[in-house]
């Protein structure tokens, strides 16, 4: 089988086109001419240069292909020009579905996020069909990926185009080249640069069990269902606790209040992003996230894909051992 998959130098996709790869596909790969390659050295695929704005070289880069994983998004918390988030999450998708939909492909599967489901006002974890709404959302990450996930089922629908919707929680594991807003968490106490944490909490899964995930949202899910790709529900505090275990190092003691949070994001945020017009250590945006705990129940995916569920303390571990490997942390 013939496959494109987008995103796949960022951290989830490659992990895509690895999985893909290892199951014997033809795995075509679509990068920028910008783009970092080191996450596809060495691996088997087809790359083809093209961008999600230019239609033409989606739809050049989707002609042959069988089956589509769009995994690519502009995920930042923070931006000098938000619109580029819109763009590339909307816009961008949109692309990949006309696309689709004009060489008749078999399936697509698209990646959206657990940033776009709701969370019960009981504080239970959210699931698939918990009622939500784009001022729910916070920042323009989430609201751009809010809107990319209703166009993505208004098209199909309206088109009759097969596609299944995965919402990872946070992946967590080797790759994680930017890095990510958690990856940026391990970093930050890895070089000892986490005095203190926030009473919130997060939805981890290894990211080679999200790639399982996709390939088994291919096989076996339904199309215009959702599937949440997570597993362990963890407070800030027990991933820090976690990550001193791993490492043998101290993990921060002092549980710093959401207002200080926010005081110290406002600032940063004005002084660093406004003014200096870099990014900032603490966005605004993390922080009012933060404010509520992120946790999710992955119970529909395991139970009518099979998503695999792996210790999330282990693909901990190979993080840490990447970063240090790769020079983004002090190596003890």
């Amino acid at each position: 089988m013939r496959v494109l998959v987008t995103g796949a130098t960022g951290f989830v996709g490659s992990h895509i086109a690895r999985a893909l790869v290892a199951r014997g596909d033809a795995v075509r790969v679509l990068v920028r001419r910008s783009s970092r390659l080191d996450n596809i050295a060495g691996l088997s695929c087809e790359p083809v240069v093209g961008d999600l704005l230019d239609a033409g070289s989606i739809c050049d880069a989707v002609a042959g292909c069988d089956v589509v994983y769009h995994a690519a998004a502009d995920y930042r918390l923070w931006s000098l020009r938000p619109r580029e988030l819109y763009d590339a999450n909307v816009q961008g998708s949109l692309n990949v579905l006309r696309a689709a939909a004009s060489h008749r492909v078999r399936r697509v599967v698209y990646t959206s996020t657990v940033g776009v489901l709701g969370i019960p006002k009981d504080g239970g974890p959210g699931a698939e069909d918990a009622p939500v709404e784009l001022a729910d959302m916070v920042g323009h990450y989430k609201r751009s990926k809010f809107l990319a996930d209703q166009e993505v089922r208004r098209f199909s629908a309206a088109e009759g185009l097969p596609v299944v919707t995965v919402c990872p929680s946070t992946p967590v594991g080797e790759g994680d080249l930017k890095p990510t807003p958690t990856g940026k968490v391990i970093v930050d106490f890895l070089n000892r640069r986490m005095p203190a944490y926030v009473q919130t909490g997060l939805n981890l899964i290894d990211v080679r069990d999200v790639a399982a995930g996709h390939l088994l949202a291919e096989e076996r899910g339904v199309p215009g269902e959702r599937y949440i790709l997570g597993n362990q529900n963890m407070t800030l505090q027990q991933i820090l606790e976690t990550l001193a275990e791993i490492t043998g190092m101290r993990a921060p003691r002092w549980q710093m209040p959401i207002w200080a949070a926010l005081a110290a994001g406002y600032v940063d945020t004005g002084i660093t992003g406004c003014l200096l017009r870099r990014e900032p250590r603490v966005p605004i945006e993390g922080v009012r996230m933060a404010r509520k705990m992120m946790f999710f129940d992955s119970s529909k995916a395991v139970r009518e894909l099979g998503l695999p569920q792996s210790p999330v303390r282990d693909a901990l571990a190979r993080a840490v051992q990447w970063y240090r490997e790769n020079g983004y942390a002090v190596s003890e």
